[in-house]
């Protein structure tokens, strides 16, 4: 086999290799991110079960007011994760429910201001374990992001007219 053919075979596994990551990226992306709201979600549905669940209580309680009791915002939360869950996994209200995501995150990086001294070891630098917990959220933003981006053209192939025969 000669360079310029192992150069060319290379090529057409390049093209094909990338034509697979883009025709299942963003949709593999897109049922993770699902996966993640879910399960995190489904979690705080039981008491006891998720570790967030007294964090969650203490920013509740100060975001609402204390108009929620803890256990109720737990669950509202859990809820709440769970229908952004849903709306990934099934592609559909995308719009809707990466609307709720991003309302869900304000909430969720809040007790980096709230508790700077429960999320950090010297804040803002060395994060605890809760504050780790909650900046990995940036990845799961950039996710929303990056599906929130092809909202549009999933619209399109949705109202794509079937071909006559």
């Amino acid at each position: 086999m000669t360079r310029s053919e192992i150069v060319r075979a290379v090529d057409r596994f390049d093209l094909k290799f990338t034509q697979f990551l883009g025709r299942w990226s963003l949709p593999t992306l897109r049922i993770s991110l699902g996966i993640v709201f879910f399960w995190f979600g489904w979690l705080k549905l039981f008491p006891g079960q998720s570790p967030a669940e007294g964090l969650v209580q203490a920013t509740t309680d100060i975001l609402f007011f204390g108009l929620l009791p803890g256990r109720t915002a737990v669950a509202v939360i859990g809820l709440w994760e769970v229908l952004i869950g849903l709306g990934l996994l099934s592609g559909r209200f995308l719009r809707a429910t990466l609307l709720l995501l991003a309302m869900q995150m304000v909430g969720a990086f809040s007790p980096l201001v709230l508790f700077p001294l429960e999320t950090f070891v010297r804040p803002p630098i060395t994060p605890t374990l809760e504050g780790q917990y909650i900046l990995k959220n940036v990845v799961l933003v950039a996710a929303a992001l990056v599906i929130g981006s092809d909202v549009r053209t999933q619209d399109a192939a949705r109202r794509r007219p079937l071909p006559t025969a």
